[in-house]
């Protein structure tokens, strides 16, 4: 199977970038748009001048507890930027949202509680509401987080969409939003007490 294929059984289709998309982003930006795949993983990632975004990071069934996502997010820490990403909310039927913002808490991320994220899905029409996470090696801001995720959203999934999808996503100041108060930390009940 390959990696597009272990994204795509991975990640709701709602979620998920065309091949056609990924591959034009690996060639055309592959200054910034990076691909690390292994037999048990696939993590693909941005990185601009001030932070790195992880667009997708699966690890097989097979290889889960054996240490190899912390071993990825080191990778990326190590890189000494924020390291952003997005996730969806909790979901109580569905235990891997659960397991993935534990695994998010105990590596040190924190809710960036204050930015709104929806993002119409070009594949099926429906609006996701996703939550933006991310670690800092000198505690920045949520509002530097969402300059960089606005970066990311006009750069890099807006990238080529009309182009690719027949059409565009909206606009990244109707799909990203910052508010002065803050929404409830969807990491709070996983951090370590």
């Amino acid at each position: 199977m390959n990696w597009y294929e272990k994204l795509n059984q991975y990640f709701p289709i709602e979620e998920m970038k065309s091949k056609e998309q990924m591959d034009v982003l690996l060639s055309e930006r592959g200054d910034v748009y990076h691909k690390d795949e292994g037999p048990n993983h696939v993590l693909i990632y941005v990185e601009f001048n001030g932070f790195v975004f992880v667009d997708y990071l699966f690890v097989s069934k097979d290889a889960r507890g054996q240490g190899l996502g912390r071993k990825l997010m080191d990778k990326l820490k190590s890189k000494n930027k924020p390291v952003i990403l997005e996730v969806e909310p909790v979901q109580y039927d569905e235990t891997d949202t659960e397991k993935r913002l534990r695994f998010y808490a105990r590596e040190e991320f924190q809710h960036a509680s204050k930015i709104g994220y929806r993002r119409r899905s070009l594949a099926t029409g429906q609006e996701t509401v996703m939550e933006i996470l991310y670690w800092s090696p000198n505690a920045a801001d949520e509002e530097a987080i969402y300059e960089a995720m606005v970066q990311t959203y006009r750069d890099i999934h807006k990238y080529k969409d009309k182009e690719i999808y027949g059409a565009s996503f909206a606009p990244a100041d109707e799909a990203l939003s910052f508010k002065e108060e803050r929404n409830e930390d969807i990491l709070e009940p996983f951090e370590k007490v």
